[in-house]
């Protein structure tokens, strides 16, 4: 099997999420299962996965699991709907700011990016346009100081994006603007500031988004699960592209030999390789090692030399 060889990164896992702990809206389903996730992840060629740290909080859990496993990374940051926290009650924003940037330093090991963080006007219901612009313009600072590539989030804001980090562009060392889901327009913008895009099954809803990414150079690529969400679900266009699948079973009938139904993992990163591979007209196994050298030479210099 050619898909037997092959190398993926996931630079996009949100690992310390409770469904992985069998939880579902606070209510217990199944036995935590991480360890059975992870295994299946292995077993499809996964090589090395990114965990996603979204909070000061959430930041440390990823860390401590990335300790866990040899093949476990993760970043540091606040997500722009949890930028509030800098500001909630109790906090100064310097120290949390200050003990984002001690996270990382004191973790260089695991710590390969800075974020998530960055810009979402879908959810301006979680913290401010301007509060989100704010935070997200101080933890620029950390990748500075850090020398850490950005893991950068971006939902119907690439414009203003684009325009705060213009100014800081040289003094950081790249990045990715993950879960893309914008136009061929912004999608150039993000290019023209020397970032890559990575892609996940939110970037492939759509026959507009399939057109988009098709458009993409493969080498300014990567692609990722954002799991536990983000799967390809049988009504998104690109489906009929997929040609790996597991079985799976809702959460209350849960067996190790499945997985749950409407719950993303990691394995299924093969399922938007077939997709890009499909709307890109490329080999797969090739595109497939373009992507992770990609991935590699951003955040993984340390591991290629």
């Amino acid at each position: 099997m050619a898909g037997a060889t092959r190398k993926f990164i996931d630079i996009g896992a949100n690992l310390t999420d409770l469904m992985y702990q069998g939880s579902y809206h606070g209510s217990n389903k199944h036995q935590p299962d991480l360890d059975i996730v992870l295994q299946r992840a292995w077993d499809a060629g996964l090589d090395k996965m990114m965990i996603t740290g979204t909070s000061l909080s959430d930041s440390k859990e990823a860390i401590k699991l990335a300790k866990s496993n040899e093949k476990l990374y993760c970043t540091v940051g606040c997500h722009p709907t949890r930028c509030g926290e800098f500001e909630a009650e109790g906090n100064d924003p310097e120290q949390y700011l200050s003990d984002l940037l001690q996270l990382a330093q004191d973790n260089q090991d695991k710590v390969v990016a800075i974020g998530e963080c960055g810009l979402d006007y879908d959810r301006t219901k979680f913290c401010s346009i301007d509060l989100q612009k704010k935070y997200f313009e101080k933890q620029i600072s950390l990748a500075e100081i850090t020398g850490l590539p950005m893991f950068l989030h971006c939902r119907n804001a690439a414009s203003d994006l684009v325009d705060i980090l213009t100014p800081y562009r040289e003094n950081i060392s790249g990045g990715v603007v993950h879960s893309f889901d914008g136009t061929k327009e912004e999608a150039q913008k993000i290019l023209d500031l020397d970032l890559f895009i990575g892609i996940n099954g939110c970037s492939l809803k759509t026959e507009e988004n399939l057109v988009v990414a098709s458009t993409i150079p493969s080498s300014r690529l990567m692609i990722e699960t954002d799991c536990p969400w983000c799967e390809i679900r049988p009504t998104h266009p690109g489906h009929k592209h997929i040609k790996t699948s597991l079985p799976s079973k809702k959460k209350e009938k849960w067996d190790k030999a499945s997985m749950v139904k409407g719950r993303n993992e990691p394995n299924n990163i093969v399922q938007v390789l077939e997709v890009l591979s499909a709307v890109k007209s490329e080999d797969e196994d090739q595109l497939c090692e373009i992507l992770y050298n990609n991935t590699q030479k951003v955040f993984f210099k340390k591991n290629s030399l």
